[in-house]
């Protein structure tokens, strides 16, 4: 029964990515192909092959900033029924709205459709968890983080491409820089090379950030459905479990100095942790006390050990998750600024190494996802082209104006993706484009725009329901028909 859920969740996160191409990775190829600089299967190849690169070289933050929405509660059970009722909850319905808004032409936002997901998913488990408070299964501080950078997005693309395009005018003086493309004619040699470019570095930063989204799922469906391969990096050495091992100890002592008496047993420090990284806690004795136990229980499962492989299934898995919730409480006290400075030293050590062998993407889920994303890409593509190139502005769009769009898209994406920020292609792609038209006086089609507001507008708060429905759906068909606990 498990590795028919394994089958069914990482193609439902395969398909996820492959919808995703539809949209986010069609905006990459939409002026080579608009602009005839290249044939479109050859520009998807092209542009495939660099988000393969850019998902490759990614760091990963992005995928588990996504995860960092998720309830803990769930993210520490996925393996549960409620574990794979989200799973399962969160691809359905960001697949269903990912197409829809396709099938219309209209460059919606694969970030914004699993963001709304997630937190539908989380509010559903609020409601039907005994002892929860509504509300309280969203990261909310997480979700704002995630919030600004959606919001910001759109407007630094806007203004940085119209004002990228006016500085183009004042200093490039090439007067076929700003002529839109004529049917069947390839632009000149210099211009093809510019917008081969900015394709090029769109769909690296695509990769290195859109694509960690499904990476982020794809792990936590094999942890949660193959422990015993996934829970923790097995390729861990000898040295690195050593060295964890003794970080671990230091951040006992020093967290100690902040404890004043007050102990608790393994499965109350649990239940603690838990309960402080639920959006409202406010950290307390008890949670440093926590904080000890578990940093105890990791050394003492740590000690003498060489591999992670001299583990069972359920000791790794056990392991993940007193890693998980050490994690998530020192990223939470840094926040809430409860740390004197030599323990905020300690524990940014000892945190760096916890992430290092819980927090690992596998090369070939980087090549899954980036192959899902091309073969997306190829096929749905077209819709969202002429969008691009022709329905945002009154006049077609100009080799400058998709040059300049895709330059600000490439920078933004890239800094976000630093950060480990999810932001939307589409989102600074096409406003990117609408800035252009803006400052070369094209005129604005209002339906087109108009439209994407409404999908943007709409697509949270259609996906919260959506992933609170499917949730709440899958939930009573794994435990009533399908029989799990």
């Amino acid at each position: 029964m498990e590795y028919l859920f394994l089958a069914l969740a990482l193609g439902l996160a395969l398909c996820f990515e492959f919808v995703n191409g539809f949209h986010d990775t069609a905006n990459a190829v939409a002026t080579v192909i608009y602009t005839h600089t290249l044939k479109p299967n050859i520009a998807v190849v092209w542009s495939g092959a660099w988000n393969l690169i850019g998902v490759l070289t990614s760091t990963g933050a992005v995928a588990f900033g996504i995860i960092a929405l998720l309830p803990v509660e769930l993210v520490i059970n996925v393996g549960s029924s409620a574990g794979f009722a989200m799973v399962f909850a969160l691809l359905i319905s960001a697949i269903m709205w990912n197409l829809g808004t396709w099938y219309l032409g209209l460059p919606a936002s694969s970030s914004h459709t699993l963001i709304g997901s997630i937190m539908g998913v989380g509010l559903a488990n609020s409601m039907l968890s005994a002892g929860h408070v509504f509300g309280e299964g969203v990261n909310w501080s997480k979700a704002q983080e995630v919030f600004t950078s959606l919001l910001v997005s759109p407007i630094v693309g806007f203004t940085c491409a119209a004002l990228l395009l006016i500085l183009a005018k004042i200093l490039i003086k090439r007067p076929e820089l700003y002529r839109a493309p004529e049917d069947g004619k390839t632009p000149p040699v210099w211009i093809r090379a510019l917008l081969i470019l900015t394709c090029t570095g769109v769909s690296f930063a695509h990769g290195s950030n859109d694509g960690q989204k499904g990476m982020g799922l794809i792990m936590l469906i094999l942890v949660g459905i193959l422990p015993g391969m996934f829970a923790l990096n097995l390729n861990t050495d000898a040295a690195a479990i050593a060295q964890l091992a003794a970080t671990s100890n230091s951040a006992i002592t020093v967290l100690q100095q902040q404890v004043s008496g007050t102990s608790l047993n393994n499965q109350s420090a649990t239940d603690e942790l838990s309960n402080f990284l639920k959006p409202i806690s406010e950290a307390n004795d008890k949670t440093f006390a926590a904080l000890v136990a578990e940093s105890r229980i990791i050394k003492d499962k740590l000690a003498n050990k060489t591999s992670f492989q001299q583990l069972s299934k359920n000791e790794l898995s056990s392991l993940r998750t007193d890693m998980y919730l050490v994690a998530g409480t020192i990223t939470k006290l840094y926040k809430q600024e409860k740390l004197t400075d030599r323990t905020r030293q300690v524990l940014t050590t000892y945190k760096t190494q916890l992430d290092r062998v819980t927090k690992f993407i596998p090369n070939w889920v980087k090549f899954a996802v980036a192959i899902a994303l091309g073969l997306g890409t190829m096929i749905g593509w077209k819709r969202i082209v002429v969008t691009v190139g022709e329905k945002i502005g009154k006049d077609h769009l100009t080799y400058a104006q998709g040059a300049s769009a895709e330059l600000v898209a490439m920078t933004t994406i890239g800094a976000a993706d630093y950060f480990g920020l999810p932001v939307s292609t589409t989102h600074v792609l096409s406003s990117g484009v609408a800035g252009t038209m803006a400052a070369n006086h094209s005129g604005l089609q209002m339906d087109t725009l108009r439209n994407l507001l409404l999908a943007w507008v709409l697509t949270l708060p259609i996906c919260v329901l959506l992933g609170s429905a499917t949730y709440a759906g899958g939930l009573y068909l794994v435990l009533n028909v399908l029989g799990l606990k």
